[in-house]
C-alpha cells in the first residue's frame, strides 16, 4: 500500500491535450468553432427575446422553450469560451479549481436539458391529447415546478458526481481532451475506479435513461391519440406541434446513449471528444434553429420586432 502511495500526486491544474496537436488545425479549428459559438449565442438570445417580447408566445410550450435556450446559452459558456483559448495557447492548461467547476456546471446543465425534454415532452403529450384542458393542467405553477425540479436533478446529480470522481488520487495531470470531462478525469486515476464506472453507468440511466423513457412513454400516447384523429389535416397539424421537440430528443439522447451507455472501444476516447464537441458548440446553435426554422409562430415573432426596427 505504501508503495501505491508513492505515485500520488497533488494537482493544481490539468493540462488538456485538446482536438489536434497540429497548429494549423487548431486554427482552423478555433474559426469554426468560434462561428458556431456566435451563432449559439446570438441564435438562443434571440428566441429569449422574442419570447419575451411577444405576447403569443407566453404559452407553456415556448416558456420550456426559454428555459432550454437559457440551459443551452449557459452550458456553451461553460465550455467554449475556455476551448477556445486552449486552441491558441500551449500549454493547454486549466488550474484545478477551474477543472473542477467545469465539469460540475456542464454535468449539471447537461443533465438539466435532458429532464428539460422530458418536461417538454409531457407538455406536448397533454397538448395533444388533453387539448380541452390543456390551460387548466399546464398552468403556471406546474410549469415553473417542472422547470426547478429538471435544474435541481440535474445540479444535485452533477455534485455528487464531481464529488466522487475528485475525491480520487491522481497519478498525473494529463488530460487526453479539450474540457474536464468524468470520463476523461477518471482515466488519471492510481486506484481501481470500477466503483466510479458503476456510479457514472447509475448516474447515465438516471439522467439519460430515465427522461428518454418519460419521452418514449408520452410520445407512445401522441402518436396512438394522432392515429385516432381522422382527418389529414388535423394528423398533419398535431404532428407539426411535436416535430421540432422529437428532432431535438433524436439528437440529444441519441449522442448521449451512445457515449455514455454505448460498448467501450479502442478509439472511445476519440469518440468522447467529437460527442463532446457536439454537446458543446453543434448541439446549443442547432436547437434555436430547428425551434424557429419549423415553427411558424417564432418566424411571425421574429418578423413582428423586425418590423418595429425598421
Amino acid at each position: 500500500m505504501g508503495q501505491e502511495n508513492k505515485n500520488w500526486t497533488w494537482v493544481s491544474e490539468f493540462i488538456l491535450l485538446g482536438l489536434s496537436s497540429d497548429w494549423e488545425t487548431q486554427v482552423s479549428l478555433f474559426v469554426l468553432i468560434l462561428a458556431m459559438y456566435l451563432m449559439t449565442i446570438v441564435g438562443n438570445s434571440i428566441i429569449l427575446l422574442l419570447i419575451r417580447l411577444d405576447s403569443r408566445l407566453h404559452t407553456p410550450m415556448y416558456f420550456f422553450l426559454s428555459v432550454l435556450s437559457f440551459v443551452d446559452l449557459c452550458y456553451s459558456n461553460s465550455i467554449a469560451p475556455q476551448m477556445l483559448v486552449s486552441l491558441l495557447l500551449a500549454p493547454k492548461s486549466i488550474p484545478f479549481h477551474s477543472c473542477v467547476l467545469q465539469l460540475y456546471t456542464s454535468l449539471a446543465l447537461g443533465g438539466s436539458e435532458f429532464f428539460l425534454l422530458a418536461a417538454m415532452a409531457y407538455d406536448r403529450y397533454v397538448a395533444v391529447c388533453h387539448p380541452l384542458h390543456y390551460t387548466v393542467i399546464m398552468r403556471g405553477q406546474l410549469c415553473w415546478g417542472l422547470a426547478a425540479g429538471c435544474l435541481v436533478a440535474g445540479f444535485t446529480n452533477s455534485l455528487l458526481e464531481t464529488i466522487i470522481t475528485f475525491r480520487l488520487p491522481l497519478c498525473h495531470n494529463i488530460i487526453n481532451h479539450f474540457a474536464c470531462e468524468t470520463l476523461a478525469v477518471l482515466r488519471l486515476a492510481c486506484v481501481d475506479i470500477s466503483f466510479n464506472k458503476v456510479m457514472v453507468a447509475i448516474s447515465g440511466f438516471l439522467v439519460i435513461m430515465l427522461p428518454c423513457s418519460l419521452v418514449l412513454l408520452s410520445y407512445a400516447h401522441i402518436v396512438a391519440a394522432i392515429l385516432r384523429i381522422r382527418s389529414t389535416q388535423g394528423r398533419s397539424k398535431a404532428f407539426g406541434t411535436c416535430a421540432s421537440h422529437l428532432t431535438v430528443v433524436c439528437m440529444c439522447f441519441g449522442a448521449a446513449i451512445f457515449t455514455y451507455l454505448g460498448p467501450r472501444s479502442a478509439s472511445s476516447e476519440e469518440e468522447e471528444k467529437v460527442v463532446s464537441l457536439f454537446y458543446a458548440v453543434v448541439a446549443p446553435m442547432l436547437n434555436p434553429l430547428i425551434y424557429s426554422l419549423r415553427n411558424k409562430e417564432v418566424m411571425g415573432a421574429l418578423q413582428k420586432v423586425t418590423e418595429k426596427f425598421r
